[in-house]
């Protein structure tokens, strides 16, 4: 039941436009501002990218605060209006914001158990044939699992005011960006055709590293750069996550290897005076 009521407020919540419209306006701010400029080029798809809203929603959200006089254009770039006596607080008319409004398609006995109007008082539980149980909400894949977030999978995605991207709960720093958009150079070095990752999802991965692991990022680069051009593992870790899960394996085979090599390297014996015999003097 918990599950059930948490799934609903969330799926409600991330619906109303105003809280699409509050993400948009805070990644639109970062990436101007954030950046000593006025306007930029902001796609659809990186605000996808750094609010988890699918990217056709994000235009929708843009688009009213455009309207609203909060967002200013020139060309295809965005910024903030600075003049907040120009803003619009409400929309000109309640049936304008309809337009923004999701439609919600209930089972026929869902809506029998609704109130008619506003006035009444809810039902603490709507009655459908289609429950929630554990066994029809999928788990999150390891990438996106629990742990490799700052919060419950149920809680509400919280835009960090450190993050350089940030898809739902994934985020990571600029250095942590920086860091992953190297990792996947190295990747395209031995697999030409790797598909783009979601890079909020890799700076995650090294933000944890970084954050849970204590790693830094020069030792996450320099052994993620022996793993991609070791013979066994350049196949198997292609990945930050992969990194993180294999790391102290990683650093054993690497640190093994080095030995290896400096054992197998001849001595100079600098008192041996055999390479003289035979020589006329």
């Amino acid at each position: 039941m918990v599950i059930e009521i948490n799934l609903m407020l969330r799926n409600a919540v991330l619906n109303l436009s105003i809280f699409h419209q509050l993400l948009v306006f805070l990644a639109v701010m970062r990436k101007t501002y954030g950046f000593n400029k006025k306007l930029d080029w902001v796609s659809n798809e990186q605000l996808s990218e750094l609010t988890g809203i699918l990217p056709h929603k994000c235009s929708a959200a843009k688009s009213v605060l455009v309207k609203r006089g909060i967002f200013i254009q020139s060309g295809r770039n965005t910024g903030i209006n600075n003049v907040v006596s120009e803003w619009s607080t409400l929309p000109e008319s309640g049936k304008k914001n309809k337009v923004y409004l999701k439609e919600v398609n209930l089972p026929e006995s869902g809506k029998k158990s609704l109130p008619k109007s506003g006035k009444g008082v809810y039902p603490n539980q709507v009655n459908t044939k289609d429950k929630l149980t554990k066994d029809n909400i999928k788990p999150f894949s390891s990438e996106n699992s629990g742990e490799s977030s700052d919060q419950p999978e149920n809680d509400l995605p919280v835009v960090k005011p450190d993050a350089a991207i940030q898809s739902g709960s994934k985020w990571g720093t600029a250095e942590d960006l920086t860091a992953a958009e190297w990792m996947f150079d190295m990747v395209k070095t031995i697999a030409p055709s790797a598909r783009k990752p979601n890079f909020a999802g890799w700076a995650n991965d090294i933000r944890l590293m970084r954050e849970r692991d204590g790693r830094n990022h020069r030792d996450m680069c320099v052994l993620f750069r022996w793993a991609c051009q070791d013979n066994f593992w350049s196949g198997n870790v292609l990945s930050p996550a992969k990194l993180r899960d294999k790391w102290t394996q990683l650093e054993i085979n690497r640190n093994k290897q080095q030995a290896g090599m400096i054992a197998s390297k001849p001595k100079l014996d600098l008192t041996n005076t055999d390479w003289i015999y035979g020589v006329d003097l």
